[in-house]
């Protein structure tokens, strides 16, 4: 059986200035499960290389004519493509409960970055904070690891909501 995907051209938001992230969050959010992503942008997209193959996913790219790029991102078998993790987070049965929780699903940008940011400074290395956020933030994600917290996200099957557990680093 060959693998199905579902296909995304980002080069028209691309070429006129914009970023894309959102959308193609949104594609993966509703990929059936399986099914892969066929990407088309403008350039080589290496951060979300990472990201996508943390969430489950393999990629491969192609150069085509005038730099532009396809990129095909395929389920890994066996992985779930809906949970997405932090470096450090692969296993995060271990983490205590949460201690504090946060639902910013109605807040807009830059709100909820703001808000879990300010409660995460009030709290000790090692606890967890459980968040409910309207979608998935990659500002969010890059900011927290880069000030050394592990998080773990997920979409609930509506994909309504994107929950998160972090721990403070």
């Amino acid at each position: 059986m060959s693998q199905a995907y579902k296909e995304l051209d980002v080069r028209p938001i691309l070429r006129e200035g914009g970023e894309p992230f959102q959308e193609i969050m949104a594609a993966v959010q509703s990929l059936a499960s399986g099914e892969g992503l066929r990407l088309f942008s403008t350039f080589r997209p290496t951060p979300l290389l990472s990201l996508m193959s943390r969430q489950g996913f393999s990629s491969e790219t192609r150069e085509l004519d005038a730099g532009d790029w396809e990129i095909t991102f395929s389920p890994i078998q066996g992985s779930d493509t809906r949970v997405a993790v932090s470096t450090g987070a692969e296993d995060a049965s271990d983490w205590p409960e949460p201690l504090w929780q946060l639902d910013l699903v109605d807040a807009q940008p830059p709100v909820p970055m703001e808000k879990v940011l300010s409660r995460l400074s009030l709290m000790e290395p090692g606890e967890v904070l459980f968040v409910a956020l309207g979608h998935q933030s990659a500002f969010l994600a890059k900011e927290l690891e880069s000030r050394g917290h592990r998080w773990v996200g997920a979409s609930n099957d509506e994909g309504t909501v994107y929950r998160m557990l972090i721990r403070v680093g």
